[in-house]
Formats: structure tokens, C-alpha cells, sequence
């Protein structure tokens, strides 16, 4: 059974890297390696059962097809220089010869069969040496962070494995290597498709989300069929198990694929894979809609009374004799000014954004961002780091408003580190199905922000300044919407608080 949910899992994480829209070649190399490891694990299942040459063959194609694609996935995952392409081609002919040998009268010599397993072996332990020396000259601490996990699930992987031996010469120990093999390659694919996530938890964390949901889909399967199988009995644990976790990771492949033939056959077939949650973010732009079409008009309404009050009030500042007359009326032209103020902020937060958007590469404008930032007075004790992928494509954008959010985030860290401190910005990009998504996040060490004040940030006029208006994150989180972005913010008080910006390619 684990055989075949291995070779169910291989094709499903084949499948669902081939039918991306956006394709690169790690994510190609990849997949049809997994899909070698398909068919040989269908090979070995089908011809345990039926015992037909037609089966082993498969077997044997997809065990010889995994060095050369191996080697393949390697050169473009770690480095091109350790892989060249003559080395790959000579990996492939040596397949050919050694396919060639076991049909042929060759393979009744003594020890051929003993051939393939050492060649596939040599070159996982000639890929895995490369890789752990290719570790050290990643520039990037996120990189090495991300390559040295992969490093270790690939030596527990084998550790695990280990037990297939044991299992082979009799003793009772049940075999593992299937199982370890699914987890490499599944954690295989987090490292790859998400490689905006630095930290082993938050690796683990999409992992765990997998998990659940098997455990969750294996505890329903369970009681439906205790509840309606009339007595018949209960299927092993880990049928149910491999099962579910096929059914699972099978969900996101076949609602592409099911997306794609209701858009080719309906053309506006996307909307029937409408959430609740997207209906309900709709509601939500048609009130911003109206705030939009209020702004103005309010604004309009306010300002007028108030550039009459201020006027009424210098002129007689300029009548009165005593002073303290003239301190009320000072009083009354600074929070006239004041109140000016927030309708204007007000105004810039409600009204239409026209987004004058054209291809940029986001690294130049934090560039720009930073250099301002120097030149400002109150970033002389604050370090400011920048680690920029330089990797990354070009966006369509509005250069002036992102940078308008990145030195309203910026200032606001700077004021949580009254003493000194230190600014960070990260770029990344993240791989999905449909798009590249460039991350950029903004990171003090300043204070923080308490639990709760967190689900506040974003609310018009929440502020914990004295003077401050509360409508420069809401404003930031209005421009990056209409850039058809996401904000969000985690903090961790007195250690610090990260704002992540996430803007489609």
C-alpha cells in the first residue's frame, strides 16, 4: 500500500507543478522527477501483483530516468556550475546502456542486476555532496537557512530508510522507506514553491496545515464507515492514513484543472469557484466605492467653516489688547490647523486612487526609500539593512505611492526606537499558480505593538500617538490594495514588529 500511495503522491505533485501557469525550470526538473519516481513505484506495485514483463519494464524505466533528471533538478535548484549539461547528457546515455543491458542477453551475467541500484545510488550521494558543499557560497542567510533544512530532511530521509534493510533480511521491523520518501519530497516541494519562508517553523507550519486536514479527512472516513458499513471491518490505519493525505494534496491540481475547463467552456467559469469570503471582500470595496463618493462632498463641507473660523480668528487676534486673548485665539487657530489636518488625511485616505502604474523593479524603490530616509534627522542612531533579491521581476506599479507607504512604515519604526535600533528591508518572490508574488517586508526592533492593538492598526483614526492621526497605515493599506496587494503586520512587543507587502507580478 505505501508503494502505491507513494507513486499517487509522486504523480499528484508532478501534476500539479506542470500545469502552473507561470513554469520555471526548477519546477519542471522537479516534476518529472517525481514523475520517474511514479513510475517506478507503479512498476514495482503492478508487478509484485501481476508479475507481467511489461511492469518491470516501467519499473525500470523510471528507476533509470531518476539520475539524469536528478542531476537535471540539481543544476538548476542548486548551481549551473556543478552541473553542466555534458555531464547530464553522459548521465543519460549511461541509462540508455544499462536499460539496454538488462533486455538484452547481458543481463544473465552474474551481479548486472546489482548494476542499476549502485548507478542510482552513485549519483544521489554525487548530488547530496554538491549540495551540502554548495551551502556555504549561498550570499543569502535565507537561502542557507532554507538549503541546510532541505540538507537534513534529506539525511533523515535516509536514516529512516535504513529500516528497508532490516525488513529485507527478515527481522520484524516494519518497512519505512516509501513513508520517508513522500515526506522528502513533499517537504522538497514547500522548500521550492515557497521560498519567501525563512524559518523552520513557518516551513513546518504549511506541513502541519497538511497533516491536519489528513488526520482530519482519516477521522471522517473512519466514522462513516463505522457508522455505515454494517459491520464489515475497519480498514488499517494507515490505508486510511495515505489515503487521505493522497485526497488532500489532490485538492489544488484538480480544482486548476476543473477552473481551466470551466473558463475554457463557459469563459466566465472562474466565478463559480467564488468563495463566501470573496463575496464578502466585494461588499467591502462597494463601501469603500461609497466612502470614496462621500469624501469629497464631506471634506467640501468642513473646510469651509473652518478656513472662516481661522480667518475670524486672526483677524481678532489683531483687535484684542490682553494676552490672554490672544493665547485663546492662537489656541483656536492651532486647532483649526489641526483639525484641517485630519480632514485632509482624511480626504487622501477616502478618495479614488489613480494608480499611474508602469514597470518597475521594487529593490530601486526602497533604494530611494532608504536614501531618504538617511537624510532625515531622525534616523541617526537607527542601522538600516537592506537584503534585496536581485532576482527579482519587474512589477507594474506607482513608484511615488510605494514609496509613500514604505516611508510611512519606515517612520513609524523609527519612532518606536526612540534610543536606536535597527531597519530592515527583505524582497523576495513567491511561486504560486497563477502568478509571481514579490514580498517586501519592513522590519524594527522597535517596542511593538500589544495583542491588542494588532486587529487595530488598519482602522481609520486608531492612533496610540498624541498628536497622531490614526489614517497612515489605513492610507498605506488602501494604496497596496489598489495595487491589488496585501498588507499585513506581526509584532512581537518589546522585540519588534514586521510589516509584509505582497504585490503581484
Amino acid at each position: 500500500m505505501e508503494t502505491f500511495a507513494l507513486a499517487a503522491i509522486s504523480l499528484t505533485i508532478s501534476i500539479s507543478l506542470l500545469i502552473k501557469k507561470k513554469r520555471n525550470p526548477v519546477y519542471l526538473s522537479f516534476a518529472l522527477l517525481c514523475f520517474a519516481l511514479f513510475l517506478q513505484k507503479t512498476g514495482v506495485f503492478f508487478y509484485g501483483i501481476f508479475n507481467i514483463a511489461f511492469w518491470k519494464a516501467i519499473y525500470y524505466l523510471g528507476f533509470l530516468s531518476i539520475p539524469p533528471l536528478l542531476l537535471a533538478f540539481s543544476r538548476f535548484f542548486i548551481t549551473r556550475q556543478i552541473f553542466p549539461k555534458r555531464v547530464i547528457a553522459l548521465t543519460t546515455f549511461g541509462s540508455f546502456l544499462i536499460g539496454g543491458a538488462l533486455f538484452t542477453t547481458f543481463h544473465r551475467w552474474p551481479h548486472v542486476a546489482i548494476i542499476p541500484y549502485v548507478y542510482v545510488g552513485l549519483a544521489v550521494v554525487y548530488c547530496y555532496a554538491a549540495f551540502l558543499a554548495s551551502i556555504k557560497k549561498r550570499s543569502s542567510d535565507i537561502e542557507k537557512k532554507r538549503m541546510i533544512y532541505l540538507a537534513i530532511a534529506c539525511a533523515m530521509a535516509v536514516v529512516v530508510s535504513i529500516s528497508d534493510i532490516f525488513h529485507l533480511y527478515g527481522y520484524a521491523i516494519p518497512s519505512f522507506s516509501n513513508i520517508a520518501i513522500a515526506a522528502l519530497i513533499y517537504f522538497t516541494l514547500i522548500i521550492i514553491t515557497y521560498p519567501h519562508l525563512p524559518e523552520f517553523y513557518e516551513i513546518m507550519a504549511r506541513a502541519l496545515i497538511i497533516f491536519i486536514l489528513t488526520l482530519f479527512a482519516a477521522i471522517v472516513c473512519y466514522l462513516v464507515i463505522g457508522l455505515f458499513g454494517e459491520g464489515s471491518a475497519l480498514p488499517p490505519i494507515n490505508i486510511i492514513f495515505m489515503t487521505s493525505f493522497i485526497i488532500v494534496i489532490f485538492i489544488d491540481p484538480v480544482k486548476l484543472i476543473l477552473k481551466k475547463i470551466a473558463s475554457f467552456l463557459f469563459f466566465d467559469g472562474r466565478d463559480v469557484f467564488t468563495s463566501l469570503y470573496a463575496i464578502d471582500e466585494k461588499l467591502e470595496n462597494e463601501k469603500s466605492v461609497l466612502l470614496e463618493e462621500m469624501a469629497t462632498g464631506l471634506a467640501h463641507e468642513i473646510r469651509n467653516p473652518l478656513g472662516s473660523i481661522k480667518g475670524a480668528a486672526q483677524y481678532l487676534r489683531s483687535e484684542v489688547d490682553t494676552a490672554e486673548n490672544r493665547n485663546l485665539l492662537d489656541i483656536i487657530t492651532e486647532e483649526v490647523d489641526r483639525l484641517s489636518n485630519v480632514v485632509s488625511q482624511f480626504l487622501n485616505y477616502a478618495k479614488p486612487y489613480t494608480v499611474n502604474a508602469k514597470k518597475q523593479n521594487i529593490n530601486h524603490i526602497i533604494e530611494k526609500t532608504i536614501a531618504l530616509i538617511k537624510a532625515d534627522n531622525l534616523s541617526e542612531k537607527i542601522v538600516i539593512r537592506e537584503n534585496l533579491s536581485p532576482d527579482l521581476p519587474e512589477v507594474n506599479v506607482d513608484g511615488e505611492q510605494l514609496m509613500q507607504v514604505f516611508l510611512n512604515i519606515a517612520f513609524n519604526g523609527i519612532e518606536a526606537m526612540p534610543e536606536e535600533g535597527t531597519l530592515s528591508f527583505t524582497t523576495s518572490q513567491i511561486e504560486k499558480e497563477d502568478a509571481t508574488i514579490i514580498e517586501i517586508a519592513v522590519k524594527d526592533t522597535g517596542r511593538g505593538i500589544n495583542k491588542e492593538d494588532m486587529e487595530n492598526v488598519f482602522k481609520p483614526f486608531f492612533t496610540t500617538k498624541e498628536k497622531g492621526t490614526g489614517l497612515g497605515l489605513p492610507i498605506c493599506q488602501r494604496i497596496i490594495t489598489k495595487h491589488g496587494g496585501h498588507i499585513e503586520v506581526k509584532s512581537n512587543p518589546g522585540k519588534g514588529t514586521t510589516f509584509y507587502i505582497r504585490i503581484k507580478s
